[in-house]
């Protein structure tokens, strides 16, 4: 099956066939594989010339398996195959050759491999002659079903392998054999067809030819011979073939033919056929060959005879013309290989022509070489920078040197006098052409540069002799050429300049070189300084650097000096010759001429003068010269970027740094260097300095260069110099910091830091000097602080950052080594400690320093290791000590003592003492704030890394330090409304991770609760409430609990601190421990002395112990209560005094109301948990102290900001309400555990005397008071106050005792008593508090049902007015309405009606918002009271006024777009989703539901009860809306308050108690249907009334179902007006339906219908048609009259026409 898949057509069939035939191969038995053998030849020779390589490949890998398991028995197939194996191996895809090769060698070793192809060799030629003679694309692949590319490809193929396979059996045939293949071949190479494949148009056959042809004259030399005419001129003449795949193959042919066959030229005419080809090739640069082909042709031109290269001087000259002119071809001089190939080449040749011996005209030779050809060469490539690094001038050094060495050999026969007179040719002609170049004014810079680049390489013939590295030569010319723009100056030049290497070199160096060079050089400069002094040439002054750079002797010097001289000195420049006067050459080179160009200003760039100055130095005796010069020139005011360059060169090369070293370390210099650093400092901190940046910088770098720069770990100058200059740094920064300016700052900043912190990181043992220490701490202040503090850039303080990072890094290193103390890390913490402690910062600024801090700590963690020495250390300067926290925590305002102490869960008998300060205000954190966050964060840093503790101490000093973080918490937890201030600082330390919890996890807390029960006990207070929030938090046990306070009685004798620590700690005593400490108490009540009532060891603690127990109800101690009672009432009886009734409390002390604020807690606890009956003497007590209290509370309305009173004012208050709920809840159960007169006591006298108390008090306060902003004192009391005013009943509300209240000019039926109260509560929905604005709407709504009935009246008067009517509800409300409509506006009317406003909670907007919404709420309990008629005329007031509209615009802003109701809800079981509209809105004075949901979803309770009680009204808006809002409402309408409207519709249709005679009306809730069946007599009608789906917003459709006797116009009437009336009245469906049913009945009665509404009863006013027509008799409503007459502008009957009188 296998074997069948291969002979198919598909590619990938045969692919996976014979990798499959493979992988049997390999897997089979030998046996069953041999069974293949006999097929596999004819299958071989077919597929190992398939067109597709992968097929190829896998055939030679299956190849491969098959012979490993059939091994010899391969043998009898050997010949048929071998041919087509041996083309295989030579496949142009290089994988599937290897693969063949690979099965070959498998198949046979090495040494058999011969004895294999002798074996075959007649099988093999027999195949290659076949593919080679008679083969065609089309007899080898099939023409019908193969593509005709695809053939030639394949046949062009299988010609090159075939080709290549018979030069495989070449190389591979013994020699013995060779002549048995000669007969063979000779057939072959007969034949035509076979040569043509010199110029076949394939490259490939053309490459393989020309191999086979150079194997041919390898292998065998004879047969070449005898074919000599047909191998030379295929071979030469094809000498121009510039195909790459074809040239490395015919050069090689070429060299082999004119090598093997000795009369090769006599069968090509060379000087017309082959040489002009060459000529060609050369003069196009090797086509892009030249790599490949001129390496040949030096070996190609000693193997030319000499008859053909008559006569010689002409073809030398054209020989060498066309290599230069290929030279500056393209292609060559864009490749480095192509032109580095062709000047070798070049440079070969001539060697090799100058060699060449010719008697006459040997001169006139070398004469043309030298002037015509090496010389224009030479001119060609300096012209040309592409060229100018190639390895022409290396070459010509090495040829110099061998010329040289050939004429200082005189061994007599003459040639040492040819080569003198050929060396001195050259160097006449080099130096004319030199000349040439550098003696004229516009001299080309680069070309100089190149002379000198080369003269140098000329010198140096030793660095010549190493031209093979390519790249480093080309380094080497760039950095040559760019050297006065590069500011770090290679080495090599030094290395040229510098070496005493070279310098011995340069003694061997032959005289012959060094006479004639030098001789060159002074002939360059003496031109040059001319030019340079009369012209002022700035490129021939660089030239003459240059050549100093390699020539500095003092030869050259003197040659200098006496040209300068000619020119006439300036005057000034007398001292300089004085110092010149008697010295070296140099010397008086550098005073005379070097001085005055290093002083010229315009000069930018002065790299090469200073390497002109080293040239003087090098020429120098002894350093004390050198460094006598260099001070001079220190004192001369020269530019500073002259020292920063000698420096540089110095840095830059031992040999020039040996030649300044003494001068560096001198004091001139140093001296000068602090100087200049003082300058900088203070030109960049001057306002508004003008300096050039660019001049600054440079001095910056000489700087950073000085400080910065070691050489063998010894500073480039002196220590002192150094700490000084840093001193100057130092200084400088600091005054950075008070400058306000940034941008003078900046670079100056800037500066310090690159200087600074190139100055730590590479200088070891720098920052053991102070002055580095201080520069560090200037840096690190500067970054600890806010940027708007130090006007510093983002880009500054990172770099900044980075350099006191790195220099924390070098100093903490140095620590470990020398054991010091660091005076930075000491100072840094106490400035550190400073900053936090000032309560100078805020969230920002702390961030800063948290972050600088934490930094700093990771590099000490870094070089401490597990230790952590330094980073405790550290911690340790840091933390204040006991009396600073104490400072610390007295800094907190006492502001949160007044949450706990409101709700009981401390208590306090003395004022509070500690800073009142207000917070409202504050910008800046408390310092104990910052001190608990940056501690608790180097804290959380070192738990993080895990540093070894070894001691309690240290545990305890990390207790102590996230007890204060706690502390801190919650103070800001406590606080009632913390600024924003403080919430940020909450977001930080989040943002930070530094939380109880990442503290917790990383720290054992037991010791930590251990720490704040400490505290507690000692203390009480806040660290109480800290102590109790985190044993809420970990939710530890029981016993261990016990374990903090190992037994109750421990705590007795109660101070301050120990009753706060029980307060706090009895939610989680467990019940007997309670109970034990109740009993303790109670005990301790039952024997307290008078004097210890107040005390906080006696009543006061007791009592406040007990309420604590009892607040949370866990203890079963109910027979004590009265008990306790009893006791109370004992001291009344003993000393009233102590009992606080209807007195001034001015003079008060705290203790007594400490104490009579705990027995006023008692009262309510008492009441709720006594289970025994009290006696009447008790309940008297409890009453009449209740109202006692309650008037000194009202007497005391001035002292409330005192806290204590505040306190006592709501505890008074809440034992109001206490008892109110508890007689309001007695009402409705059984009472007779009550005595019998109680109740009606409690209803004639008591209740009535607590609001007659409260009510006015109420309104004094709001009135003396605009606002009770949230913080204020009052509003806790407003709170209570408002809780006991909810429950006063509507009788006592209207027998108030307020004094009258009347607006002038305000419309009102009401009687003066209603009058006063709306008008003095209505008010009060605009107060900015809460609870005032709650419990007003809860007075007011119990009035709301009594209001309509006074409109009545007014209804009877109005009749049948023409007019259409309005009337308004209470003008006290409406009045309210108006104002808060105002106000609302500008704070809605920017967000589109449909989207969701966030009002934030008690915010003013959240006041007034919820003050609007409860006045509507009032409005439309108003509306729901009022009977049908007059709701139309209300309704029309709405309409006038436009006010619903508002509501309406409004609540679609204050409405969530997903009314998702998340509170606690109604036990039902319900599937559904509870919303807004789902769920009742329960507003209590004491706001206990989330605050943030309660304007949404009073909101969407406003929303529900106007399409409840108003649809018609919210239809009409609803049509009126533009497109989008339309389209809000109405989606908004069905999804959520529909189907809750609907429901409650048809239910209340379902539970209507009203019966109508004649009439049964049914509801179906799943259809949302309601049937009504009229029948009277035999008449009988039956209505259905559909709901729609956005009820009410669609109409609602009326349907008839069956009916009997009634004509269809009249029904039809009848339809109409019941569905009129549904969708343009405002009332229910039960409303409707008796509306429509008196109508029906009327006419049932005789009443004749209106013939304009077609009803007999009016839809709105309820009337019957009166009005009549005097001529046709007709009667109308006067209202339809009104609206005929005032729409037609006509006074006629509607009927008849006639005038209506």
């Amino acid at each position: 099956m296998v074997l069948r898949k291969l002979s198919k057509r598909d590619v990938t069939t045969k692919l996976k066939a014979m990798q499959e035939f493979g992988t049997m191969c390999k897997e089979r038995e030998a046996e069953v594989v041999k069974g293949v053998l006999p097929y596999w030849p004819r299958i071989y020779c077919k597929i190992s010339l398939d067109h597709d390589r992968r097929v190829r490949e896998a055939t030679q890998q299956s190849f491969e398996q098959l012979i490993l398991k059939v091994k010899k028995h391969l043998a009898p197939y050997l010949k048929s195959i071998m041919g087509y194996w041996l083309i295989a191996q030579c496949d142009t895809y290089y994988p599937a050759a290897s693969a063949a090769k690979v099965a070959f060698e498998k198949a046979f070793p090495s040494s058999k491999q011969p004895e294999a192809l002798v074996f075959c060799k007649d099988e093999i030629l027999n195949v290659l002659q076949d593919h080679l003679l008679k083969e065609t694309a089309d007899t080898l692949s099939d023409p019908q079903t193969v593509p005709e590319e695809e053939r030639e490809a394949k046949f062009f193929r299988i010609l090159t392998c075939s080709l290549l396979a018979l030069k495989k059996l070449l190389s591979m045939l013994p020699k013995k054999e060779m002549h048995s293949l000669e007969e063979k071949l000779m057939s072959l190479l007969s034949q035509n067809k076979f040569w043509k494949y010199s110029k076949h148009n394939i490259p490939q056959v053309r490459s393989a030819f020309f191999e086979l042809i150079s194997a041919l004259c390898q292998h065998l030399p004879e047969v070449a011979k005898a074919e000599a005419p047909r191998v030379c001129p295929a071979v030469l003449l094809s000498i121009d073939d510039s195909d790459a795949v074809v040239c490395p193959a015919l050069w090689e042919a070429v060299l082999y033919a004119i090598t093997t066959i000795e009369d090769c030229w006599s069968h090509v005419n060379a000087k017309k056929g082959v040489l002009p080809k060459l000529w060609t090739v050369l003069r196009e640069g090797g086509r892009g060959l030249a790599t490949v082909i001129y390496p040949n042709i030096l070996p190609f031109l000693s193997k030319v005879p000499p008859r053909v290269v008559e006569p010689k001087l002409e073809y030398f000259r054209t020989f060498f013309s066309s290599i230069i002119q290929g030279l500056s071809n393209e292609r060559a001089l864009a490749s480095p290989s192509e032109s580095s190939a062709v000047i070798t080449a070049f440079m070969e040749c001539l060697r090799f022509a100058v060699l060449q011996r010719v008697e006459d005209d040997q001169n006139q030779i070398h004469q043309m070489l030298i002037c015509d050809q090496l010389i224009p060469l030479i001119d060609a490539v300096l012209k040309e920078p592409k060229l100018q690094s190639g390895p022409l001038f290396y070459q010509i050094a090495e040829t110099l040197s061998s010329w040289e060495a050939k004429a200082e050999l005189s061994n007599g026969d003459g040639t040492d006098e040819v080569f003198q007179k050929l060396l001195s040719n050259f160097w006449d002609h080099l130096l004319k052409m030199c000349v040439l170049h550098v003696d004229r004014l516009d001299a080309d810079e680069k070309l100089l540069l190149a002379i000198s680049g080369m003269l140098e390489i000329l010198q140096n013939p030793k660095n010549a002799t190493k031209p093979n590295n390519r790249k480093s030569l080309k380094i080497r010319f760039t950095d040559e050429e760019e050297s006065e723009r590069n500011m770090e100056n290679g080495k090599l030049a030094e290395v040229r300049s510098g070496d005493p290497e070279i310098q011995a070199d340069l003694q061997h160096s032959s005289h012959l070189r060094k006479e004639p060079l030098e001789n060159l050089v002074c002939n360059l400069a003496e031109l040059s300084i001319v030019y340079v002094n009369e012209q002022k040439s700035e490129q021939h002054l660089k030239f003459l650097s240059a050549l100093l750079n390699s020539f500095s002797s003092n030869r050259v010097f003197q040659v200098l000096l006496e040209q300068g001289n000619d020119v006439s000195p300036a005057q000034d420049e007398s001292q300089n010759e004085m110092k010149a006067r008697n010295r070296s050459p140099s010397v008086q080179f550098l005073y005379m001429n070097l001085i005055t160009w290093l002083k010229e200003d315009w000069r930018n760039d002065t790299q090469f003068l200073v390497d002109i100055l080293y040239s003087v130095l090098h020429c120098c005796n002894s350093n004390d010269e050198r460094k006598i010069i260099l001070d001079d020139l220190v004192k001369m005011d020269l530019k500073w970027i002259i020292f920063l360059q000698i420096i540089q060169k110095a840095c830059s090369s031992t040999t020039k740094l040996s030649l300044v070293s003494d001068w560096l370390k001198g004091d001139t210099l140093g001296e000068r260097l602090v100087m200049l650093a003082d300058d900088l400092c203070h030109l960049g901190l001057k306002p508004r300095a003008a300096s050039s940046e660019s001049a600054s910088s440079e001095r910056w770098t000489l700087l950073s260069l000085v400080l910065s720069q070691h050489i063998k770990s010894e500073s480039l100058i002196g220590e002192t110099f150094i700490e000084r200059i840093i001193d100057k740094l130092q200084a400088a920064l600091s005054k950075a910091k008070d400058l306000s300016d940034a941008g003078d700052t900046e670079p100056s900043v800037s500066f310090i830091c690159d200087v600074a912190s190139s100055f730590f990181s590479s200088v070891k043992g720098c920052l053991l000097m102070p002055s580095s220490e201080d520069l560090l701490l200037t840096i690190f202040q500067l970054c600890a602080q806010r940027q708007d503090a130090t006007h510093l850039t983002d880009l500054l303080v990172c770099k900044l950052k980075h350099t006191w990072m790195s220099g924390v890094n070098s100093l903490v290193h140095q620590l470990q080594c020398v054991q010091k103390q660091s005076t930075f890390l000491l100072k840094a913490a106490l400035w550190v400690k400073n900053q936090i402690q000032s309560s100078s910062l805020d969230v920002k600024s702390l961030q800063v320093l948290i972050s600088a801090v934490s930094d700093l700590l990771s590099k000490l963690m870094e070089a401490d290791g597990q230790s952590g020495y330094l980073v405790r250390a550290y911690i340790e300067h840091v933390t204040p000590n006991k009396t600073e926290w104490g400072k610390l925590h007295e800094s907190l305002s006492t502001e949160w003592m007044h949450k706990p102490l409101l709700e009981g869960r401390l208590s306090m008998n003395c004022e509070p003492l500690g800073s009142s300060v207000k917070l409202c205000g504050t910008t800046k954190l408390p310092g104990h704030l910052c001190t608990s966050a940056l501690l608790s964060k180097m804290v959380l840093f070192v738990l993080e890394n895990t540093v070894v503790y070894g001691n309690d101490a240290e545990r305890k000093k990390i207790d102590n330090i996230i007890a204060e973080l706690l502390y801190s918490l919650q103070w800001i937890e406590e606080l009632e409304n913390p600024p924003y201030l403080l919430v940020e600082y909450c977001h930080m330390l989040e943002e930070m991770h530094i939380t109880y919890e990442k503290l917790s996890s990383l720290s054992n807390t037991a010791s930590l609760q251990q720490t704040l029960f400490d505290r507690s006990e000692e203390h009480g207070r806040l660290w109480s409430l800290t102590m109790a929030k985190v044993i809420q938090v970990e939710n530890t046990l029981s016993c261990e609990r016990k374990e903090l306070f190992k037994t109750t009685e421990g705590f007795l004798p109660l101070t301050e601190g120990r009753l706060h620590t029980l307060q706090c700690l009895s939610p989680f005593l467990i019940e007997e421990e309670k109970r034990e400490l109740v009993f303790h108490c109670v005990a301790k009540l039952m024997t307290c002395t008078q004097t210890e009532l107040s005390s906080t060891n006696g009543a006061f603690g007791c009592l406040a112990i007990l309420n604590s127990c009892l607040n949370d109800r866990s203890i079963d101690c109910d027979h004590l209560l009265p008990g306790i009672l009893k006791v109370i009432i004992s001291w009344k009886n003993d000393n009233e005094d102590s009992f606080l009734f209807s007195c001034n409390l001015k003079e008060t002390s705290a203790e007594l109301l400490g104490l009579n604020i705990e027995m006023i807690r008692y009262l309510p606890l008492l009441l709720k948990y006594s289970t025994a009956p009290l006696a009447d003497n008790e309940w008297d007590f409890i009453m009449c102290s209740m109202l006692a209290w309650l008037e000194t509370t009202s007497e005391n309305r001035w002292l409330y900001h005192v806290p204590l009173v505040q306190i006592f004012a709501c505890v008074s208050c809440d034992l109001a309400s206490a008892l109110s709920a508890y007689f309001e809840a007695a009402a409705t159960e059984t009472t007779e555990n009550l005595p019998k007169n109680l109740i009606s006591e409690w209803k004639e006298f008591f209740s009535e005397g607590i609001h007659n108390l409260l009510l006015p008090l109420l309104v004094k306060i709001t009135g003396e008071t605009k606002t009770a902003s949230e913080d204020s004192f009052q509003n806790s009391v407003l709170t209570s106050l408002g809780e006991a005013l909810t429950y006063i009943s509507k009788d006592q509300l209207l027998n108030h005792k307020l004094p009258p209240k009347f607006v002038a000019g305000q419309k009102t039926n009401l009687p003066h008593e209603l009058q006063t109260l709306l008008n003095t509560l209505s008010p009060l929905l605009l107060f900015r508090a809460r609870p005032v604005q709650i419990s007003v709407y809860h007075m007011l709504y119990k009035l709301m049902p009594e209001l309509p009935k006074f409109d009545d009246e007014d209804l009877k008067s109005y009749g049948d007015e023409e007019e259409e009517l309005a009337l308004s509800p209470p003008a006290a409300l409406m009045s309210i309405l108006a104002t808060q409509e105002l106000l609302l506006e500008n704070i809605l009317e920017c967000i589109p009606v449909g989207e969701f406003a966030v009002i934030q909670p008690l915010s003013d907007e959240f006041c007034l918002v919820l003050g609007y919404l409860l006045t509507w709420k009032l409005t439309l309990a108003f509306f729901k009271a009022a009977s049908s008629q007059l709701r139309v005329l209300y309704s029309q007031y709405l309409r006038r006024t436009k006010s619903l509209n508002k509501l309406l615009y409004h609540l679609f802003r204050l409405m969530p777009e997903n009314p998702v109701f998340s509170g606690p809800t109604s036990e039902v079981p319900n599937k559904d989703t509870k919303t807004f509209f789902t769920e009742e809105l329960h507003l209590n004075v004491k706001g206990t539901g989330v605050l943030s949901s309660q304007i949404p979803h009073l909101a969407c309770s406003v929303y529900h009860i106007t399409l409840k009680d108003l649809p018609a009204m919210v239809r009409l808006w609803w049509n009126s809306c533009e497109k989008r809002v339309f389209n809000v409402v109405d989606k908004f309408t069905s999804k959520y308050v529909s189907s809750v409207l609907s429901s409650q519709e048809i239910s209340s249709v379902q539970t209507s108690t009203q019966f109508f005679n004649g009439m049964t009306v049914k509801a179906r809730s799943a259809a949302r249907e309601v049937i009504a069946t009229y029948s009277v007599d035999d008449i009988f009608i039956e209505l259905i009334i559909q709901l729609p789906p956005n009820y009410p917003l669609g109409s609602i459709t009326v349907e008839s179902g069956k009916r009997v006797g009634v004509a269809v116009q009249q029904w039809r009437n009848w339809m109409l007006q019941l569905s009129t009336y549904l969708t343009h009245q405002n009332g229910s469906i039960m409303e409707g339906l008796s509306l429509w049913k008196n109508n029906v009945d009327k006419r049932f009665e005789g009443v004749e219908d209106c013939m304009i509404c077609f009803s007999v009863i009016h839809g709105s006013n309820y009337s019957l048609p009166k009005k009549a027509c005097r001529t046709c008799k007709k009667k109308f409503h006067s209202a339809c009259l009104y609206k005929w007459f005032t729409s037609s502008n006509k006074s006629t009957c509607p009927l008849c026409r006639e005038t209506f009188f």
